[in-house]
């Protein structure tokens, strides 16, 4: 606030003043420009390492202290991002260099949680804002509050809709994780005042446009865009809703659809995004090239836990098991971030710095707190990087390793940029990286590494391991678009909050085609639990990704020679493709996103059609299952 202060009165000063023309200050210069953005740039550096350890610790070590030191450190780069965002009126309408234009125009753009000038309402803002994030980390469902051994948190009723097919128990897990967002509501309420008065006072209409801004493209023209794609998509997700809606009904009888939609609760995941999880229901051809990493995974750390257990020379009382138990579980996390980091360096991409295994947080720890949803972290713009999650050895969190080591990547391939453009081409950029390497995990990639059995050449095995990436990526599709759908009509005032339960189903239904079992009234507040809806992260990035990842992967396929269906390539080990790929990442955000993807891909416009030529044989394979049944909700 310190900082703050100051500028504020220095620049209502300057109002005051600019009708006398003798006191007027000197019109701004382009060489001004130059060094404000280069002072900005500096101050960033100097400053992140601070804020960004605040965070921090506040995600993994979860107390009111860790809380306010959080909230205290936000506020200050809030102040001092608002602070700068008003110097830089100064140069608007000046005719400035192309890379000063830029990182002006982004500076506005910086957050996502525009902050109101008020001093007092900055601080209200970031109190709210990291409640919020800690409400939902310690999120915890008690089916009896009298007796602390029935408090379940995330993880664990995540897994009851992962693993059980007792359709009560799938439900009560489900509904208890959504009693955790019910006190946020009013937060939220207030949250969204606070941003869209801060948006406003950037020259927005609200929040929402103010993130639909920051896309290189008119805002209204950018939710065009997003319409364009899912109307690209939807046909194939039609299908495979069909599919996986018939196979419910055959489980569970009239229980297993409501009105034509799918049951939130019966789809594997607390908030039906991916559907995975049902593989146990839904694989066609059974056992036919097995597919199940997750057994193999499991496999190898208790492999660890008994060679521990050997070692230890003498009869393991129980402390020494949950203390071997621990060695394994880090073990086995460690191994599998070895792995995903494998694959990049095959790709001559350079190895990550020792500190990444020394500040990362790879498993839950016992003693406190912490917000387990995964996430990759930039502390100093200069190579401290690292993850945080808590690592199960299932095939998922494999694959979100590989998913977050894209961001470390894309991290460490910009950190020559000054601090502004080290960023995504766009925020789907970002989220598109690590999930193209993904794709590349084909069967026979995952045979090499020993975590599958030589895949099988056959058609059968063909639609099993095309479903199964269809359950992830496909399925995921409206959901990524849906979030924000439903935020954009919060912010701009089209969802009223007597309305945000009731908005929020009307939009899951009409994009999903997902319905709760039950009544969910407004004394619920299921966004909430939802962790990027208090954690304000936007979402339609993910949306995006999801298209961007096929067509960098076809990009990255057609760089390393591959010939033949796109679903067979694995660019594995090809410095071609690694190359061509690092130097897309190394860009950041310094040029419009149009531009980078030309680079890589040779056109300038976001295509999903790279999913439906991967798709081909599942869509075709689907439209015969279908065939006779009314699909559509």
């Amino acid at each position: 606030m310190k900082t703050h202060r100051p500028l504020l009165a220095l620049a209502i000063s300057a109002g005051l003043l600019a009708g006398c023309t003798k006191d007027a200050a000197p019109p701004a210069t382009a060489a001004e420009a130059d060094a404000f953005v280069a002072r900005v740039n500096e101050t960033f550096r100097q400053t992140n390492p601070e804020s960004a350890s605040a965070q921090w610790l506040a995600s993994t070590y979860i107390n009111s202290d860790s809380q306010l030191i959080a909230a205290k450190a936000q506020e200050r780069s809030l102040a001092q991002l608002k602070a700068f965002v008003e110097e830089a009126r100064r140069f608007d309408g000046l005719e400035l260099k192309p890379e000063t234009a830029r990182a002006i125009q982004l500076l506005k753009l910086a957050t996502a949680m525009p902050a109101p000038k008020d001093p007092a309402k900055l601080a209200e803002l970031t109190q709210i804002a990291t409640r919020m994030e800690g409400m939902y980390g310690a999120g915890t469902y008690c089916s009896d509050p009298d007796d602390p051994g029935t408090c379940k948190q995330i993880g664990e009723l995540s897994s009851v809709l992962a693993t059980s097919r007792d359709y009560d128990a799938q439900l009560e897990a489900w509904a208890g994780w959504h009693t955790i967002s019910v006190p946020m509501r009013d937060d939220y309420r207030r949250f969204v005042e606070l941003v869209n008065e801060g948006a406003r006072e950037l020259g927005f209409a609200d929040a929402g446009e103010m993130w639909r801004a920051g896309y290189d493209m008119d805002p209204a023209d950018f939710r065009d865009e997003t319409d364009r794609l899912w109307g690209q998509v939807k046909p194939l997700y039609e299908q495979l809703h069909c599919y996986v809606r018939g196979q419910l009904e055959e489980k569970y009888g009239e229980k297993g659809s409501v009105d034509g939609k799918i049951p939130a609760h019966l789809t594997g995941n607390m908030w039906a995004q991916q559907w995975g999880n049902l593989w146990d229901v839904l694989e066609p051809y059974k056992g036919v090239g097995s597919l199940d990493v997750s057994s193999r995974l499991k496999a190898q750390r208790d492999g660890e836990y008994n060679r521990l257990l050997a070692s230890l020379g003498r009869a393991a009382t129980a402390a020494d098991q949950v203390e071997l138990g621990r060695q394994a579980d880090l073990a086995i996390a460690k191994a599998m971030n070895e792995r995903a980091e494998d694959f990049y360096v095959s790709l001559g991409m350079p190895r990550l710095p020792e500190s990444f295994y020394q500040r990362s947080q790879f498993i839950k720890p016992r003693d406190r707190d912490v917000v387990c949803h995964a996430s990759a972290w930039d502390l100093n713009y200069q190579g401290d990087v690292r993850i945080k999650m808590c690592i199960e050895p299932t095939e998922d969190e494999f694959t979100t390793i590989y998913h977050e080591l894209g961001h470390i990547y894309y991290y460490l391939a910009y950190n020559h940029l000054p601090p502004i453009f080290q960023s995504g081409a766009h925020d789907g950029f970002h989220e598109a990286i690590g999930d193209t390497i993904v794709l590349a995990m084909t069967p026979r990639y995952l045979s090499s590494i020993g975590l599958v059995d030589a895949p099988a050449q056959s058609r059968e095995a063909l639609i099993n391991a095309q479903l199964k990436l269809a359950l992830d990526k496909v399925a995921f599709l409206p959901f990524g678009l849906l979030i924000d759908r439903w935020r954009w009509g919060v912010f701009d005032g089209s969802i009223r909050p007597e309305d945000y339960n009731k908005a929020w189903w009307e939009l899951r239904a009409r994009y999903q085609g997902v319905a709760p079992a039950g009544e969910r009234g407004e004394d619920f507040f299921d966004p909430g639990a939802k962790y990027h809806v208090p954690g304000n992260t936007p979402y339609t990035r993910y949306f995006l990704s999801h298209i961007l990842q096929f067509q960098f992967y076809r990009a990255l396929c057609e760089a390393s020679g591959h010939t033949g269906p796109l679903h067979e390539c694995s660019y594995y080990g090809s410095k071609e493709a690694g190359e061509k790929y690092w130097a897309m990442m190394a860009k950041g955000q310094s040029q419009p996103w149009q531009q980078t993807l030309k680079e890589l891909t040779g056109g300038e416009q976001m295509d999903a059609s790279a999913i439906l030529d991967y798709f081909a044989p599942l869509q075709a394979w689907l439209e015969e299952q279908n065939r006779g049944k009314t699909c559509g909700w």
